[in-house]
């Protein structure tokens, strides 16, 4: 099984199509969001061609394929454009490992949250990477649309055992074995 995940759109149509171009190519048959999908925040600026109803279609058109994680920029009302819920948290299992999912806004890779498992893959800070906290693999998807750090705009595959970080284009940053 393919999961593409990704966190971070703000409000970006451009980079939600983006995200949709990505799952076709990969041949993904899941995806995750980790967060922040609609509203760009008061801190950030706006991102390529802000538009969160346009979001919204894009998105929706996956709602039977998807896990949306609520970032800490969405609200309630978010849900009234969506045809998909979102968790404040989730778990999967992929090739016996358990995966814990977070936006990122209370867990990060030096608070992991207790019996997160085999991974943890969060957003919310926008840079991504992967790299292994003692037993746990710990990911970041970086942001789709406002990556930060001179970090490339990314999300990460998960792909027969391995987890990529890949840019916007489908290019290798790194990767890991699960």
């Amino acid at each position: 099984m393919k999961i593409i995940m990704a966190s971070d759109i703000h409000g970006s149509r451009y980079y939600a199509e983006k995200v949709a171009e990505r799952f076709y190519a990969e041949g993904a048959d899941r995806l995750i969001l980790l967060g922040d999908i609609y509203n760009h925040g008061p801190r950030n600026p706006l991102p390529k061609e802000y538009d969160p109803m346009g979001v919204a279609k894009v998105l929706n058109s996956f709602a039977d394929k998807m896990i949306v994680v609520k970032g800490n920029c969405d609200s309630e009302v978010d849900t009234l454009i969506s045809d998909f819920e979102f968790v404040s948290e989730a778990v999967i299992f992929v090739d016996g490992k358990q995966i814990f999912l977070q936006h990122g806004d209370r867990y990060d890779k030096d608070r992991l949250p207790k019996n997160c498992g085999d991974c943890f893959v969060y957003g919310h800070y926008h840079t991504g990477f992967i790299e292994r906290v003692g037993n746990v693999l710990v990911a970041n998807c970086g942001s789709v649309s406002l990556p930060k750090d001179n970090t490339p705009h990314s999300y990460l595959l998960l792909d027969g055992g391995q987890l990529f970080l890949k840019d916007i284009n489908g290019e290798i940053c790194c990767y890991k074995k699960l």
